[in-house]
């Protein structure tokens, strides 16, 4: 065999040193993301096949093994190239038919690094292949290995405590008190002095008397000697103390163990059990917070994907108020404790809801450690295949984490903890531990009952016979009946005991025909400044896509976060979908499946990992890691916040815009290590007349993954189908020239247009007119009137400024004549008991109205303005 890190052409420096690695009786492969093949090349005789055995746990790699004949051409029989998933500590097998002649087989593996976790390395063993010439040659055993008889076709390994040289027929025992041997070893060694790493203390269970006290066993298998001077000794057993109580929905009998209440009954753990009062019935599911025993539906274990020397121990330890993690065999033994729910039902009364939640499991849990240890949290679906749904890596503090099962089936929920990922057979981290302080599920088939819930009693209000409510039907308080949520709200899985159980749907948005579930039906409507905009999202209904990227790992692979967005959904279904490729199931198997398929994601928006086939010198690109961003819509809003989630207009900055955006909120409904209230996704639908059809979608530029903080994903869905329907506002007429009688008017859209489908632009109008002639002619006489007028006033008043100035003259030449007979009409001198003061006094004047009817009907004498002049001149003048 041979292994190469390849395509060379796409080999980084940095994966010079990676290549799978013998450990005894198995291979393992690489543990970074290079792309490392194992090679065999063999020639048959005949057709046959090769049959191998494998442990494949975690799916941030890829694990492939296909067939190549020698001029390198793939071979039909590698069809079924991707391998599947195994269980924790589970060997899987896989075999494939070979033709006669050369086969190249190919193991090939890539890990997929996009944080500081390193990814599970893949295990093969046992390769066999079918059809090859028998050698002519015999080899002698390996040390470690023996053959009691000849002509054997493989080496026994020899077992613990035991070792053998190379050829050997039989094992040698080691020195029990002072030596020891591991399975498979070529010698023996001596035994360390037993220190406190060597040993652990556990709870005793309940006796008779109710008590119980803390003892110390020797971890197995005991390779320390404790009879040296620098040995330690185990520590006395503590005193006796009270039995915990029992958990609820379990009572004492009078023994030395805890019972679970009967059917129908009920009881907090104290007490004993109680039947349920008419009109109620038993909540069912289990809540462990007192740990003197592990419970009868939960197991622990040890696994080592290297060794086998913690099998058989106990990986975890019940200690009162609290189940820890054991001590192992090494640091990095995997520590496995296991829950088993056989099904998960709702409450009689709403047996018939579908598409919402089912029960959920919640643990309080805190890590103490001084290295990389991680704690994974998995799930098992009816047996098929367990998935990682949460890890926690390094020292966290005490916390709550909940998961949300929407499925009946039958679950495995398996918390597996280790110390330290180094491959390392030592036990320097024994203080390391994860501590789980409760476990709680909700709605289990074959749960207990530690409370009563209310329940809708038939017609004939039989004393406790409750039956099931119709899908969004709560119980009424008064009687106990089933009714109706109103419309445009959703039945709470949390309450169904009165009308507050239906909780009124986002804006924007109505309840599903059953009232399990609020959505979208595409259509908005929004008064903004007097004007109502209407919005039609249906052509965008179907699942839009988003890839971004490129990204890179720290080798520089080349990854892209491949985005599936169902805006709308079909009445609360969720229709965007992501899949992991790395198995041999299409997606269409998955969908006919997705009841019990996990490799399969259905939400409003998911999430997959893709590497491109040129990034790895695969055939296809890979898709992993898919999740749920967002399985429940909260509603829609124009421009506003939504259940204080802020949009910031500097996540997708524009210029000033007429038109405002639409923002459609989704939430998921699990949280993660990291987002304790889960995730938020916020899709900002923007009117962009310029991307017809589909559109584009983006995301933020500061935000290249969608989101900053893990939590909070922004999308921006640029299409003129975002734009709203058109009415008569968004256009205007035009009215054209007065042509032979008659007038065209126009009509069209306001610029830039913003709308779409609506309203249609009315057609052309025209109307009769007035001929430009006749207002001419109106025109040129009021002009004519208007000019003899003007000339008629102007001699007016110049005739008449004459005759002042005549006057005034002829006064002035009398007043410097030496004589001063006047005549008695002029007469200008001051007369006896006048003011001897110059004084000029002015008559009341015609208005211009009154001048104008005088001169119309002018008499023949002249009227003219009187002046009086007063002069200090003598009077004798």
């Amino acid at each position: 065999m041979d292994t190469a890190v390849g395509p060379a052409e796409n080999k980084p420096d940095s994966c010079d040193n990676s290549s799978w690695i013998p450990r005894g009786n198995y291979i393992e492969s690489n543990r970074d993301d290079c792309t490392v093949s194992l090679i065999y090349a063999v020639h048959l005789k005949k057709s046959g096949y090769v049959f191998f055995e494998y442990q494949y746990i975690d799916n941030n790699i890829f694990f492939e093994f296909f067939i190549q004949n020698d001029q390198c051409q793939e071979m039909d029989s590698s069809t079924d190239k991707w391998v599947k998933l195994t269980d924790n500590g589970e060997w899987g097998s896989h075999s494939v038919m070979l033709k006669s002649g050369t086969n190249i087989l190919y193991w090939r593996t890539t890990g997929i690094l996009m944080g500081s976790k390193v990814v599970k390395p893949v295990l093969v063993k046992n390769i066999t292949i079918e059809g090859v010439a028998y050698t002519s040659e015999c080899f002698p055993c390996k040390p470690g290995t023996f053959s009691d008889k000849p002509g054997l076709s493989n080496c026994q390994i020899c077992p613990r405590n035991t070792y053998s040289e190379k050829g050997a027929k039989e094992c040698i025992k080691c020195k029990e008190d002072t030596q020891f041997a591991d399975e498979g070893s070529s010698q023996c060694m001596e035994r360390p002095p037993c220190t406190q790493k060597d040993y652990f203390q556990i709870h005793t269970p309940c006796d008779d008397e109710g008590k119980t006290q803390i003892t110390y066993k020797w971890i197995e298998p005991k390779i320390c000697q404790e009879d040296r001077a620098d040995a330690v000794r185990l520590p006395p057993s503590g005193e006796k103390r009270d039995c915990p109580p029992c958990n609820p929905g379990f009572y004492n009998n009078g023994s030395s163990s805890c019972t679970p209440c009967p059917p129908g009954t009920f009881s907090d753990g104290t007490q004993e059990c109680k039947p349920c009062p008419a009109g109620t019935e038993p909540a069912l599911g289990f809540e462990y917070k007192w740990w003197n025993i592990l419970p009868a539906n939960m197991k622990t274990s040890c696994f080592n994907v290297g060794n086998s020397k913690c099998d058989g121990m106990n990986g975890w330890e019940v200690a009162g108020d609290h189940i820890q993690s054991g001590a192992g065999g090494s640091d990095n033994d995997y520590l496995i404790l296991n829950l088993h729910i056989p099904g998960f039902k709702p409450p009689t009364s709403m047996t018939g809801a579908t598409g919402s939640e089912l029960g959920r499991i919640s643990f309080i849990f805190e890590t103490i450690c001084s290295a990389d240890c991680v704690l994974y949290f998995m799930v098992d679906i009816n047996r098929k295949n367990t998935n990682v749904v949460e890890s926690w890596g390094g020292t966290k503090e005490k916390q709550a984490y909940t998961h949300i099962i929407f499925k009946n089936a039958t679950f495995t929920f398996t918390w597996a903890f280790q110390r330290t990922n180094q491959g390392q057979d030592s036990r320097r981290f024994i203080n390391d531990m994860v501590k789980i302080y409760s476990i709680t599920t909700t709605n289990a088939v074959d749960g207990v009952a530690s409370s009563c819930r209310a329940c809708a009693l038939g017609s004939q209000q039989s004393r406790s016979s409750c039956v099931p409510c119709p899908p969004g039907h709560y119980i009424e308080k008064e009687t106990n009946q089933c009714k109706e949520c109103p419309p445009d709200t959703y039945l709470s899985i949390h309450q169904v005991y009165g009308k507050e159980a239906c909780v009124p749907c986002g804006p924007g948005s109505k309840s599903a025909q059953d009232h399990t579930v609020c959505y979208s039906d595409c259509f908005l409507s929004y008064m903004k400044e007097n004007q109502s905009l209407h919005y039609d999202f249906s052509n965008l209904s179907n699942v839009g896509s988003l890839m971004n990227g490129p990204s890179f790992t720290s080798k520089g692979t080349k990854y892209f976060h491949f985005f599936n967005i169902s805006l709308c959904g079909h009445e609360g279904k969720k229709m965007a979908i992501c899949t992991n490729n790395i198995t041999d199931i299409t997606v269409k198997e998955m969908v006919a499946e997705s009841e019990d398929y996990t490799n399969f994601v259905g939400a409003f928006i998911c999430q997959s990992t893709i590497i491109p086939s040129e990034s790895k010198g695969f055939r296809t690109a890979l898709s992993s890691q898919s999740i749920s961003l967002a399985d429940i819509f909260l509603g829609v809003t124009v421009e506003t916040t939504l259940y204080n989630i802020n949009v910031k207009e500097d996540m997708f900055p524009t210029p000033l815009r007429q038109i405002p955006d639409v923002h459609f909120f989704y939430k998921s409904s699990t949280v993660t290590a990291s987002c304790n209230n889960g995730r938020v996704a916020i899709v900002t639908m923007r009117c962009n007349p310029s991307k017809p059809g589909q559109g584009v979608i983006s995301v933020p530029s500061t935000c290249p993954a969608g989101t900053c903080d893990g939590c909070t994903f922004y999308f921006l869905w640029e299409s003129a189908e975002a734009c709203p329907l058109c009415t008569e506002h968004d256009y205007h007429e035009i009215e054209g020239a007065c042509k032979r009688g008659f007038q065209e008017t126009l009509y069209v859209w306001n610029e830039p247009k913003q709308c779409i489908k609506g309203v249609s632009l009315p057609e052309k109008r025209l109307t009769t007119c007035e001929t430009v002639d006749f207002w001419l002619k109106v025109g040129a006489g009021v002009g004519a009137f208007t000019a003899v007028l003007l000339v008629a006033l102007t001699c007016y008043f110049w005739k008449k400024n004459q005759k002042l100035e005549y006057k005034y003259s002829k006064l002035v030449m009398t007043a410097n004549a030496k004589e001063c007979e006047l005549p008695a009409a002029d007469s200008c001198a001051i007369m006896e008991g006048e003011d001897n003061e110059e004084e000029v006094v002015y008559s009341n004047k015609q208005t211009l109205l009154g001048k104008l009817k005088s001169l119309a009907t002018k008499e023949k004498e002249d009227h003219f303005e009187s002046v009086q002049l007063k002069s200090s001149r003598s009077p004798n003048i």
